[in-house]
């Protein structure tokens, strides 16, 4: 049998590994909350933010055969360096299906979880500062996050987290 592949394959070389495929199938905003709490409570205007941003991210399968969704979650709160007070709150969920094919099992969810939200991020940051213009606020222009380090934190985090359960 290995003569036979051997003879299929000019020069004996080895069949070729498929390289992985990935396409984005379509985006969307599966929810979102923008509050406008200076507005609300007539806090001055010319404060100086301090943004915090919360990110959050998930990735599963869906019914289709090789198609896959890859969730953004931010949590963005902007309070006044002085006195503390909340300037705005954005809650927002964006979501990117995918086909992907190619990639072993074993690989699949952090590719989910890193190269998936790094295909969509740029989409959802112009979101994000349509919206915060849109909401009365210089734009918010978002820095680039880093997916890998995000994975490599919560992978660390959950193996503590395991730990501490095997150790009580």
């Amino acid at each position: 049998m290995a003569d036979e592949e051997a003879q299929a394959q000019p020069n004996g070389q080895q069949p070729q590994v498929q390289a992985p495929q990935m396409r984005v199938l379509g985006q969307y905003i599966r929810d979102m909350s923008f509050e406008n709490i200076m507005a609300q409570k007539g806090a001055p205007a010319d404060t100086t933010p301090d943004v915090q941003v919360q990110v959050n991210l998930d990735g599963k399968k869906r019914g289709a055969e090789n198609q896959y969704e890859s969730v953004i979650r931010l949590n963005i709160t902007s309070k006044a360096k002085e006195g503390d007070t909340t300037l705005f709150v954005l809650e927002i969920e964006y979501a990117g299906i995918f086909h992907i094919e190619n990639v072993p099992e074993d690989q699949l969810h952090p590719f989910l979880l890193i190269e998936c939200p790094r295909m969509i991020f740029p989409f959802l940051r112009r979101v994000v500062s349509d919206i915060t213009r849109d909401g009365g606020f210089p734009p918010l222009n978002l820095e680039n996050i880093d997916f890998l380090s995000l994975y490599r934190n919560e992978l660390a985090r959950r193996q503590a987290a395991e730990t501490g359960k095997a150790d009580a």
